[in-house]
């Protein structure tokens, strides 16, 4: 009996030893991805979050051999989609590709049955794209500085362009530049950018912001003018347009598109899916696409894409609450 006793402790350090590789395969990422992953995209087919969504997943499944699956789950401004995934297993195969409104606009405007600080791991920030200051000819302006000027000197008589409906992105780039600048305008809202650029065009609307991809070939077409990027810095395909930034020092707007996993995720999994989401991201063919898109890499580790919504979130909270926004 005594001999069994003084055995027990090797016997113990043998099987914590044995169960070690066990234990590590569980909770690290040696064996991931052991089956398909989903990308929930909680937009309709066709929109920039999911050709995103399906450009990175083919090359996930080239990388890693393990097929990707896009699922569109649209409804309720995208935050149905992120609920379910918000729910799914924190095992890193259900993964959820959102936006700015998603990721730190909605939890200003709606009362959510998830939150995107503690039910997220926010993964890898996919892309930015930024916004284009747009006006109608009938507008007397060619810069920031002249717009600043004329909407000052109409006080009040200058309509913006809400192109995605109050609350938007769009919208809050609108706010923010008038806050920034101390001009008051009107805010006429649409349930989309193509009613939006097509009543600038005519003059019903005098201004806005809005993504590159629908407005570009307008400005290129001669109907809208063009005063300025959102970008903190001068957009690479627009070398030659100055920045709103270079007038209001900081000003930044526009639309990120972010990877998250359901919280709980193993800390390995979100860690080897950033690395491999950063390779991605800055092959050739992958930045042309984007660049098609209006859009580019926006590299950020998880802890800095997690430290950006902290920062943002209630940045927008702070805007939705003083402008007394609210979604009828």
């Amino acid at each position: 009996m005594l001999k069994k006793l003084r055995a027990l402790p090797l016997f113990l350090a043998a099987l914590c030893t044995s169960l070690a590789p066990a234990a590590h395969a569980q909770t690290g990422a040696g064996n991931y991805p052991s089956k398909p992953i989903k990308i929930i995209v909680p937009f309709p087919a066709g929109g920039t979050s999911d050709v995103l969504a399906r450009l990175v997943g083919q090359k996930l499944t080239e990388a890693w051999g393990q097929p990707v699956v896009i699922d569109n789950r649209a409804g309720s401004n995208g935050n149905l989609g992120a609920d379910a995934a918000a729910k799914s297993a924190p095992d890193g195969h259900t993964l959820v590709l959102m936006d700015v409104g998603n990721l730190v606009i909605s939890p200003a405007l709606y009362k959510l049955p998830f939150n995107v600080l503690t039910d997220f791991a926010p993964v890898a920030m996919v892309g930015y794209s930024p916004h284009l200051l747009v006006v109608s000819d009938k507008v007397p302006a060619n810069t920031t500085a002249e717009l600043i000027a004329y909407a000052k000197a109409q006080k009040g008589k200058v309509n913006y362009a809400a192109a995605a409906g109050m609350g938007s992105a769009t919208h809050l780039a609108g706010v923010v530049f008038a806050q920034r600048s101390g001009i008051e305008w009107g805010y006429v809202p649409y349930k989309g950018g193509a009613q939006a650029m097509t009543d600038l065009i005519g003059g019903q609307v005098d201004v806005t912001f809005n993504g590159m991809v629908a407005t570009y070939p307008h400005v290129k077409s001669g109907k809208i003018k063009l005063i300025a990027v959102s970008s903190a810095k001068r957009n690479t395909q627009l070398s030659n347009v100055p920045t709103v930034a270079e007038t209001l020092p900081g000003f930044l707007t526009g639309s990120w598109q972010g990877l998250l996993a359901p919280a709980g995720t193993p800390k390995a999994i979100v860690d080897k899916l950033n690395a491999e989401l950063m390779r991605i991201t800055a092959l050739p063919d992958v930045k042309e696409r984007l660049s098609t898109l209006g859009a580019e890499p926006s590299p950020m580790t998880p802890e800095q894409f997690g430290q950006w919504l902290k920062t943002e979130i209630p940045a927008m909270a702070k805007i939705v609450k003083d402008e007394k926004i609210s979604i009828d």
